[in-house]
């Protein structure tokens, strides 16, 4: 059980970390020196070393913990059966791109960096069990056996993170059309009276927002034929 000192000395390292990564985040892992982040921190130099080794320790461990909580992020918008589905996989690349394309692209900076290679190593075994257990924890909404879901996952999280480092839509929209025909045929297979329900249900969205926007315009050329009329 921790003491309150200690939580208080753990507060203080996560905000020195997360201060620490945004910085980095915002101006490149080698743009950005031991002074420049103790400001970000809002401390000197000194008090960083209280709390961590050195700046290889501060860099390896602030990556870890915030690519940790974008981690968390990604999987509370998981969705919440099969037909929740589809406005994920659509919503969830962009998502990830707006609010975190930043922090994507330097932890990459700093996991294919020579000196912090092995803890990228380390920390992607990590993700590899994070993801099997997300997997397993959505096996009973969309019927689908984890086993079938995680590697569906790496490549939904592979196109997000492609597009968060590189905004390419073309890379991005061919991952998402063969995961989302392989998906229909996984629901298929193991939740076939999903498969319609799900379809149909997402057919529906889009007509309607369809007829929505054809209203909309039909009725903005009704008025406009009214003005010149008279």
């Amino acid at each position: 059980m921790r003491t309150v000192n200690e939580e208080a000395r753990r507060a203080k390292q996560i905000e020195i970390m997360e201060k620490c990564f945004d910085c980095y985040a915002e101006n490149g892992l080698n743009a950005v020196g031991v002074k420049a982040i103790s400001e970000a921190c809002g401390c000197n130099v000194a008090s960083l070393y209280q709390y961590f080794e050195n700046l290889d320790d501060l860099i390896i461990q602030s990556t870890e913990y915030c690519m940790s909580k974008v981690e968390d992020d990604f999987m509370a918008k998981a969705p919440t059966d099969v037909e929740d589905l589809w406005r994920f996989i659509d919503e969830i690349p962009y998502w990830t791109a707006k609010k975190h394309g930043k922090k994507y692209r330097l932890m990459y900076q700093v996991y294919t960096h020579p000196k912090y290679r092995e803890y990228g190593k380390k920390f992607f075994e990590g993700v590899n069990e994070r993801y099997t257990e997300y997997a397993k924890s959505l096996e009973p909404k969309l019927g689908i056996p984890y086993q079938k879901l995680t590697p569906l996952i790496f490549i939904l999280i592979r196109a997000c993170v492609h597009y968060a480092l590189f905004e390419d839509e073309f890379y991005l929209k061919s991952q998402i059309a063969v995961l989302k025909e392989t998906l229909e045929l996984f629901i298929e297979k193991y939740n076939p009276m999903k498969t319609t329900l799900g379809t149909t249900a997402y057919a529906l969205n889009v007509n309607i927002s369809a007829s929505i926007r054809m209203k909309t315009q039909t009725d903005r050329l009704s008025e406009a034929a009214s003005f010149n009329a008279h």
